[in-house]
């Protein structure tokens, strides 16, 4: 057992003297989680962004400047007047998301279009293909504009007159449709009623406005049974992940390296058996793991103020996930035949688990079919098991899934690892 303890010594010491690896492992991780975090929403204090939209005015009616003007003026939206040509350029040069054209004449279309009187006309909109997404949060604040102004102009506005008397004159010389006449002919007693209100001082402040507007307000709540979301929180689980990960394959391919230049047969050729010596490089590894996963961590609840909910479960979590990157390291090792083929498999094996478990963009972000799919890659467990830990403030039974599964899967891992590394000793 002493000298299980010395190579577990050994090995954790030169790490620590391997500045390239703390780099890599420890400052690396840190780094890409702040970036995504502040991606995924930070710590949850900062507003949303404005979307950047172009507009092309080519509409110089009432109707036209108005859906104009209300563009300007939504939160949500950065609003730059531009040409055609140069609205076009920008979007291909994907400097824009959006961008959107109100044809000449599209308020008196559209006002009579409201009644089913002639065909609808079209907004051209021009997009990035890669952003589908804001395509439908910008369609969604244009049809709230258009809706409310071109209504308030027919219900309230000059055009709106002229068109209810236009009609009302054709229906009555067509004899035909008396129902839209009917319907009409109150229109216009509405209409006659708001100009006389208008006429009072009383009323001028109201002329003009009206329409159909948006019936509801919607008051967003956010709910987790933890603290305060944090974005970050999710960053550092993925990132933290993935670079121990890398950790791990490099314990694994050191071992290849040894066997190369003769160390191992050295250390075989001593009182120790090879379960020894495979263990001592696991614990090691895991001792290391654990050391990162909680550095990491520090750093987020120090600088970006992550929220740790559950101290034990957390630690629970970590370790299994810490012995589970050692058995994944002497798994690489075992089925390795050299380190440069081991490293190309290690890679793309990492990054597959890495992809697949959530560590880059939440889980619950995939199509259902993959979720489901995701359940048998242990990555899936550790980031879900961190995020639980964190800002989603799961109890124990979380805690207790995800390491039970993680300490499966660091099991099956070790005892394929002995088993393919006596057969090639035999």
């Amino acid at each position: 057992m002493t000298a299980l303890f010395a190579l577990v010594r050994k090995d954790i010491i030169l790490y620590l003297n391997d500045k390239r690896a703390l780099m890599l492992n420890l400052l690396m991780p840190i780094v890409l989680a702040a970036f995504f975090g502040s991606l995924f929403g930070g710590s949850g204090d900062s507003k949303t962004g404005k979307i950047d939209i172009g507009l092309v005015q080519q509409d110089s009616s009432v109707v036209g400047k108005k859906i104009a003007d209300g563009l300007k003026a939504d939160a949500n939206l950065r609003v730059a007047e531009l040409s055609l040509d140069e609205a076009q350029a920008r979007v291909r040069a994907g400097k824009l998301s959006v961008a959107v054209v109100i044809p000449e004449g599209f308020g008196d279309k559209a006002g009579t279009a409201l009644f089913g009187a002639t065909e609808k006309p079209e907004l051209p909109i021009f997009y990035d293909p890669s952003q589908s997404t804001v395509l439908a949060m910008v369609k969604g604040l244009l049809t709230q504009q258009v809706m409310q102004n071109v209504s308030a102009e027919m219900f309230n506005g000059q055009a709106g007159r002229k068109f209810t008397d236009e009609s009302i004159r054709k229906l009555e010389q067509n004899d035909s449709d008396a129902s839209l006449r009917d319907f009409l002919g109150s229109l216009k007693k509405f209409q006659a009623a708001e100009d006389a209100k208008a006429d009072t001082p009383a009323g001028e402040s109201k002329a003009g406005k009206g329409g159909l507007s948006m019936p509801f307000d919607t008051r967003d709540n956010a709910l987790s049974s933890g603290p305060k979301y944090n974005g970050y929180a999710h960053s550092f689980a993925g990132m933290g992940v993935q670079f121990i990960l890398f950790m791990g394959v490099d314990m694994g391919i050191g071992i290849l390296l040894a066997r190369r230049m003769g160390i191992w047969n050295r250390l075989l050729a001593a009182p120790l058996t090879m379960t020894e010596v495979l263990m001592s490089r696991a614990l090691s590894a895991a001792i290391i793991a654990l050391g990162l996963v909680l550095a990491i961590f520090a750093c987020g609840v120090i600088i970006f103020h992550v929220q740790i909910s559950n101290p034990v479960g957390f630690v629970m979590v970590a370790l299994s996930f810490a012995l589970m990157t050692a058995s994944f390291g002497l798994l690489i090792a075992a089925f390795g035949k050299t380190p440069e083929a081991a490293r190309g498999m290690a890679v793309f094996a990492t990054l597959i688990l890495v992809m697949l478990g959530g560590a880059w963009v939440p889980s619950f972000i995939f199509p259902e079919w993959m979720q489901k799919l995701t359940v048998v890659v242990p990555t899936r467990w550790a980031v879900d098991g961190l995020d639980a830990m964190t800002w989603r403030g799961l109890g124990m039974d979380a805690a207790f899934a995800s390491s039970g599964v993680q300490l499966g899967f660091a099991a099956a891992f070790i005892l394929l690892a002995i088993w393919r590394f006596r057969s090639q000793q035999a």
